[in-house]
């Protein structure tokens, strides 16, 4: 993991679910992610990657979070009719895919996407437009939940949309209300705000 990343809602997950784990501090700026004791673990070298307890690894958001769900069924973390479970579903892959690896990539990392110096300003409006669009298109989702998660209760779809819109309060990215009210609802959580807590921040 590393702090303030998308692991953090791997790592919200585990706490929830009240797992006895070790963590593992990556520093990718230093490029912990791409030395050898990584790439083994992970060849993508990409996080979050939960080890479990027969050594194999997992990585990928979506599939860490959804084998959690099922291997503790008893937490509830994923609804048990299979029209909710394919809106999790829907949601988590639109966070990681579109809002996280389209979007904020553009913000954060624009010289990915750059051919000159001179596209930066360009690469990250354009992740900004990617990110709101995103979130507009989430709140309407959120307006017609009465509970406020994205479906009725908490699931592994909050923890996925929890990361990025903590990466746009950080950056004081304006949230549609119906997002701020959810990031708010997540932050009050008790297990989220230790984890943060933990990962270095304060709310």
């Amino acid at each position: 993991m590393t702090p303030g990343s998308c692991s953090t809602g791997i790592h919200i997950l585990l706490e929830e679910l009240d797992l006895l784990f070790s963590a593992h501090v990556l520093n990718l700026p230093a490029g912990d992610h791409n030395k050898p004791e990584f790439l083994a673990l992970n060849p993508k070298g990409t996080l979050p990657v939960l080890v479990r307890e027969d050594g194999t690894a997992l990585s990928e958001f979506q599939a860490i979070a959804w084998w959690l769900a099922l291997t503790y069924p008893k937490a509830q973390l994923l609804p048990d009719h299979p029209d909710r479970q394919a809106d999790v579903l829907e949601v988590m892959s639109h966070v990681v895919g579109t809002l996280h690896l389209q979007g904020f990539t553009r913000i954060f990392t624009p010289e990915r996407y750059m051919l000159r110096e001179d596209d930066r300003p360009a690469v990250e409006a354009q992740g900004k437009q990617l990110v709101q669009k995103g979130f507009r298109i989430l709140a309407q989702r959120l307006e017609v939940s009465p509970s406020g998660y994205v479906v009725d209760r908490f699931s592994i779809a909050d923890a996925a949309l929890f990361y990025v819109e903590f990466w746009a309060d950080r950056i004081k990215l304006t949230l549609p209300e119906a997002c701020r009210k959810h990031f708010e609802l997540i932050c009050a959580r008790p297990v989220v705000r230790r984890v943060l807590m933990e990962e270095g921040y304060r709310l």
